[in-house]
C-alpha cells in the first residue's frame, strides 16, 4: 500500500493548482481570523448597546469581554467535532464548513436587535453567535494546515504552513485597519448609531464569498487514497489519537504554547503595553503594531521555508532562542531610546514568525488517519489554556516587574527551546529543497 502519511508525488514541484490551493485557503483563513477578532474592536461600542444603559461600567465591559472569551472557550469542543468528521467524512467538507460556521454568525451579530429593542434577549443572541464563532475557528485553523499540507509535495509542507499562518496573521491586521478607518471616519456617537454594524455586515459577506470560492477546491489526495483503500480510522480518532499519540499531543500542545505566547504577548497585548507602562501615544503603537505584524507574517513564511530545508527541529530551536532575546532587548530598550521602537517592533514581529514552522511539526505528528483529530484536539486545548491564562499571568508578572511580558516570552521561548529537541523529523519531509 501506498505511504498516505503526505502525498506519494513527494519529489514534484509546486504547481499552479497548489498555489491555487494555498491562495484560497490563505484568503479563507484571514477573513475567517478577521470575523473572529473583530468583535474586541469594537466592544465599548457591543457593551453599551446589547447591555443596560444603568450597569456600572466595569460590569458591562466584564460582560463584553466575558461573550468575546466565550469563542475561545468553546474552542477546543468545536475543533475536536469538526475534525472528528473531518477524518471520517473528509477534510474539504469541514474546510468548507467551517467558514460558513463563521460568516453566518458575523453577519447576523450586523443585524442584531439591542438591549433598546429586545431587552435581555440581544446579550443571549450575541453570546450564541459567539459560541457558534468559537467552534468554527477552532475547526478552521488545524483543518487549513491540514488540507494545505496534504495537498503540497511533502518537502513544501513548512513553506505551505507558513504562508497559510501568514494569512492568518493579516486576518488580525485587516481587523485593525478596519476599526481604524471606521472610528476615523464616523464619531463616536455615530459608529453607536450603527456604523459599528458595517464591519460585521463587510466580514459575513466576505466570508460567504471566500465559501464560494472553496468549492473549487479539491478533496486532499491523502484523504482520497485512503477512502478509496477504505484505510479511514477504524474507531473513534480522539480515542486512538490519546491511546496510541501522547507523546506527539504534548509535544504538539507545548509548540502551540510557544505559538500562543508569540501571538497574544508580543502582538495583541503589546500596543496597550507600549501606552501604559511606556507612555507612546496610541497612533504611535498602532503603527508600530502594524510594522511588527507584517514582519511576523514575513516571518511565518521564512520560518516555513527553512523548516522545508533545515528541519523543523533546528529552525524551531534557534528561532525560539532568537525571539527570546530579541524580546528582552525590545522591552529593555525602550525605556532609554523610544525612538528606536518601530525597526525593534518589527524585528521582533518577525522573530515571532518562528510560530510559522509550528504548523509543519503538528502536521507530520500524527498518521493520516487521525491528524486532523490529533492536530485539532493538542492545538485548541493548548489555546484554550495558555492562550486564555496568558493575560492573566502577564499581568500579574507585571505587578512585580515591568518586565513581565518579556520574561514570561523568554521563559516559554525556553520550553520552545527544549522541546525542539524531542521532535522526530519525518523521513518523508527530509529531502533538501532545491535552492
Amino acid at each position: 500500500m501506498t505511504d498516505t502519511t503526505f502525498p506519494a508525488n513527494a519529489a514534484r514541484p509546486l504547481t499552479g493548482q497548489d498555489y491555487k490551493t494555498l491562495s484560497l485557503a490563505a484568503l479563507g483563513g484571514a477573513l475567517e481570523f478577521y470575523d473572529f477578532i473583530i468583535f474586541v474592536f469594537f466592544a465599548n461600542a457591543i457593551g453599551q448597546l446589547f447591555f443596560p444603559s444603568e450597569m456600572p461600567d466595569w460590569l458591562r465591559s466584564l460582560q463584553t469581554f466575558g461573550i468575546f472569551a466565550a469563542g475561545y472557550v468553546v474552542r477546543p469542543l468545536g475543533g475536536i467535532v469538526m475534525a472528528h468528521f473531518g477524518d471520517l467524512l473528509g477534510r474539504k467538507r469541514m474546510f468548507t464548513l467551517s467558514i460558513l460556521l463563521m460568516a453566518v454568525p458575523t453577519l447576523t451579530i450586523g443585524l442584531l436587535p439591542t438591549y433598546a429593542n429586545i431587552g435581555l434577549a440581544a446579550p443571549l443572541l450575541l453570546l450564541l453567535m459567539r459560541v457558534l464563532q468559537g467552534a468554527a475557528v477552532g475547526g478552521e485553523v488545524p483543518g487549513a494546515w491540514v488540507f494545505v499540507s496534504e495537498h503540497v509535495p511533502s518537502r513544501y509542507t513548512g513553506y505551505a504552513c507558513g504562508v497559510l499562518t501568514a494569512g492568518l496573521t493579516f486576518g488580525i491586521l485587516l481587523g485593525s485597519l478596519v476599526a481604524t478607518a471606521l472610528n476615523t471616519a464616523y464619531q463616536p456617537d455615530e459608529v453607536l448609531a450603527g456604523a459599528w454594524r458595517m464591519p460585521f455586515l463587510l466580514g459575513g459577506v466576505f466570508g460567504l464569498g471566500a465559501m464560494y470560492l472553496r468549492r473549487w477546491l479539491h478533496e486532499t489526495p491523502v484523504f482520497a487514497e485512503m477512502a478509496q483503500r477504505k484505510a479511514l480510522a477504524a474507531e473513534m480518532p480522539l480515542k486512538a489519537v490519546l491511546r496510541n499519540h501522547r507523546s506527539a499531543t504534548v509535544i504538539s500542545m507545548l509548540l502551540t504554547w510557544l505559538l500562543s505566547a508569540g501571538i497574544v504577548v508580543v502582538i495583541l497585548m503589546t500596543p496597550a503595553l507600549l501606552q501604559k507602562v511606556y507612555h507612546i501615544d496610541a497612533r504611535t503603537s498602532l503603527i508600530a503594531n502594524t510594522v511588527a505584524t507584517l514582519g511576523l507574517a514575513l516571518g511565518c513564511i521564512t520560518y516555513g521555508v527553512l523548516a522545508d530545508r533545515l528541519g523543523a527541529k533546528p529552525v524551531l530551536f534557534v528561532g525560539s532562542l532568537l525571539l527570546a532575546v530579541c524580546t528582552y532587548v525590545f522591552y529593555t530598550t525602550l525605556r532609554t531610546q523610544p525612538e528606536l521602537l518601530l525597526p525593534l517592533y518589527g524585528l521582533t514581529g518577525f522573530c515571532v514568525g518562528v510560530v510559522g514552522a509550528v504548523p509543519c511539526v503538528l502536521v507530520q505528528a500524527f498518521p493520516a488517519q487521525v491528524r486532523f483529530t490529533g492536530l485539532s484536539f493538542s492545538y485548541n486545548l493548548s489555546y484554550a489554556i495558555f492562550g486564555g491564562l496568558t493575560p492573566v499571568v502577564v499581568t500579574l508578572m507585571m505587578k512585580n516587574d515591568p518586565l513581565g511580558p518579556a520574561y514570561y516570552v523568554m521563559g516559554v521561548c525556553v520550553i520552545g527551546m527544549l522541546t525542539a529537541l524531542f521532535i522526530q523529523r519525518s523521513p518523508l519531509a527530509a529531502a533538501p529543497v532545491p535552492a
